[in-house]
């Protein structure tokens, strides 16, 4: 039986608790920066071609996959920076989510036909290509994109639809280094956004029942998929006439572009069946995979209306044309001149920093409006061009972001080569903000992701420097106390489910365990230690007095001297263990690390 030893680990983390969230979000802020971008005056580095350290390296890497490994860091000194984007670039999932969630499904299914993995198997396949995919790039910026087209397994639908959730993120995988215009069709068309944002089934206006359209997607798709609710100039800042911002657009807008979204529903054989329509299925004959073909548009069911929008009318139509329509729409939603800084802003953020400064901005919307080569919407050169900036190099007062808790828990199990026993990364679901992260990927409470990108923890230094921190939004005293606990059980036990037997052998352990090699052969010399954990997690970031005050509570855990006999080696791993658990443990708590800069 395995048994907890408080004193160690454990008591090593009260030290943490103590600081509480006051001191987090004191230390984080000034770790992002304490004054106003335009207050700093900090000239960004030239672009370089190389990482001159191994540091450097690894703080990259930080900003570009789910945390950096040793060989990763070694191969990235080899090629270079702009090399390595180009070699993900043209790197491909190993598995897709689909069939990874039907695998998982079928395990459950042998043993219990009428039972499923749910949601689960799209979580844990997300943690597979997170902790252990070679295409780094690709799923970091799935995520990414999974935070700004957002779907969520918290709404019931979705979560009885579980495999095509799981194809959605493939399509945000498969999309990821496309054009922009295709990905935003492949959002507004797949049967899960159609079922989120309720643009599924939605209806022509009918003047007898007084039955409008439904606006949600309309709605949604400017503010939060394409333009914003603002109009902006290239570098993100507000539009102003007479002073005042100007809006993208009002209500007659929504209701014009809500008519564009109406007779779309199943992928249905029997198409355009009026039963097809509303149930995926007529006369006994339906698609096995309709709850993730794309949706078809159902004639009888759009809107033969006029229809303005943004500047854009669609005139009314002899013959309804939901394609045409669509076509329409989403082509002026692609060429307007918000998308590239309103998108661009928030990759920023998602993979660098969270304030980057208008010159930064207005470099990534020009790399959204022309890739070099007279093409729009690239996101290669999009995300090439937030990765490469000067100023995701630079250690200025005002760089860095607050890492989310997923980025935390994905960073620790690349860093320490945690293997799953059974091979599906049963992280499952970690939603829990006292004994968890309070954050489960492809889980957000609502369609506005698990925080805004314009949150400002009111009266902070942040509100008062005129700073965003976004992530700041899902953090509190009982996330921070939850994180505390959660990553200390994750250290002295492993990671995720509970598994008794694993083909055949009795293991009786939870299924990801770490690989510690390295850090117990040092845990003898505190310092050794702890500079290898600096190198590891901090990109040699971690403040002299950071490194002294964990090396004395290590210290204090004190390994026992071999007793002629050996009798007691086992209370000697015990101790180094727990000298492992304590130094990693208090520097993953630790505000330096809390924040990526």
């Amino acid at each position: 039986m395995t048994t907890r030893d408080a004193s160690a680990p454990g008591r090593a983390a009260q030290a943490v608790r103590r600081l509480g969230l006051a001191a987090f979000i004191a230390l984080s802020l000034a770790a992002c920066g304490g004054g106003k971008n335009d207050g700093d005056t900090t000239t960004p580095p030239a672009q370089v071609e190389k990482p001159g350290t191994r540091a450097e390296a690894a703080r990259f890497l930080t900003q570009a996959t789910f945390g950096p490994t040793d060989a990763d860091v070694d191969h990235l000194m080899d090629v270079g920076y702009s090399a390595w984007i180009d070699e993900q670039f043209t790197k491909t999932q190993a598995v897709s989510h689909r069939a990874a969630w039907e695998a998982a499904d079928a395990i459950v299914k042998s043993t219990n036909p009428t039972g499923t993995i749910a949601g689960d198997g799209v979580v844990n396949s997300f943690w597979t290509q997170a902790v252990s995919g070679n295409d780094q790039l690709r799923q970091r910026t799935a995520y990414a994109l999974s935070q700004i087209f957002v779907i969520s397994l918290q709404d019931g639908a979705l979560a009885d639809n579980a495999r095509a959730v799981a194809n959605y993120l493939d399509m945000l995988s498969d999309k990821s280094f496309g054009n922009y215009r295709d990905l935003l069709q492949g959002v507004s068309l797949h049967p899960m956004m159609g079922l989120y944002l309720s643009s599924m089934r939605n209806q022509k206006a009918d003047a007898k029942s007084g039955r409008v359209p439904d606006e949600n997607y309309a709605r949604e798709v400017m503010q939060l998929f394409s333009i914003g609710l603002q109009e902006l100039n290239a570098d993100g800042s507000a539009r102003l006439t007479n002073g005042a911002p100007v809006d993208t657009y009002d209500a007659t807008d929504i209701a014009g572009l809500a008519k564009v979204f109406t007779g779309w529903s199943w992928n249905c054989p029997e198409w355009p069946d009026n039963s097809c329509f509303f149930s995926g299925s007529a006369n006994g004959n339906s698609d096995p995979d309709r709850s993730f073909k794309t949706m078809q548009g159902y004639p009888q069911y759009h809107s033969t209306e006029e229809k303005k929008f943004l500047g854009i009318t669609i005139a009314p139509q002899t013959k309804a044309s939901p394609d045409d329509s669509l076509k329409t729409a989403l082509d002026g939603l692609y060429n307007h001149p918000n998308v590239g800084p309103f998108i661009g802003k928030q990759l920023i953020q998602r993979f660098v920093t969270s304030n980057p400064s208008p010159q930064y901005v207005q470099a990534v919307t020009a790399a959204f409006d022309n890739n070099g080569a007279g093409v729009r919407g690239d996101m290669k050169a999009v995300i090439k061009a937030v990765l490469m900036n000067p100023e995701a190099r630079t250690s200025s007062n005002s760089a860095g972001k607050v890492r989310e808790p997923v980025l935390r828990l994905s960073a620790v199990m690349r860093a320490f080569g945690f293997k799953s026993d059974t091979g599906f990364f049963k992280v499952g679901v970690t939603d829990n903000p006292g004994t968890q992260l309070g954050q489960t990927p492809m889980r957000s409470p609502s369609v506005f992701n698990f925080y805004r990108p314009g949150y400002v923890p009111p009266g902070t230094a942040a509100a008062a420097a005129n700073l965003v921190v976004p992530e700041m939004q899902i953090a509190h005293e009982t996330t921070m106390s939850g994180y505390v606990n959660f990553m200390r059980d994750n250290l002295m036990l492993g990671v995720g489910q509970y598994n008794t037997v694993v083909n055949g052998v009795t293991l009786n352990r939870r299924d990801l365990q770490p690989d510690f090699t390295g850090e117990l052969a040092l845990a003898d010399k505190p310092a050794d230690l702890l500079d290898r954990l600096n190198a590891k997690l901090m990109y040699g970031t971690m403040p002299a007095a950071l490194k002294t005050e964990i090396q004395g509570a290590v210290e204090k855990i004190t390994i026992p001297a071999l007793n002629s006999g050996g009798s007691n080696q086992a209370a000697i791993d015990t101790a180094k263990r727990n000298r492992v658990n304590a130094a990693i443990l208090l520097t993953i708590v630790s505000p330096e690390f809390l924040v990526q800069k």
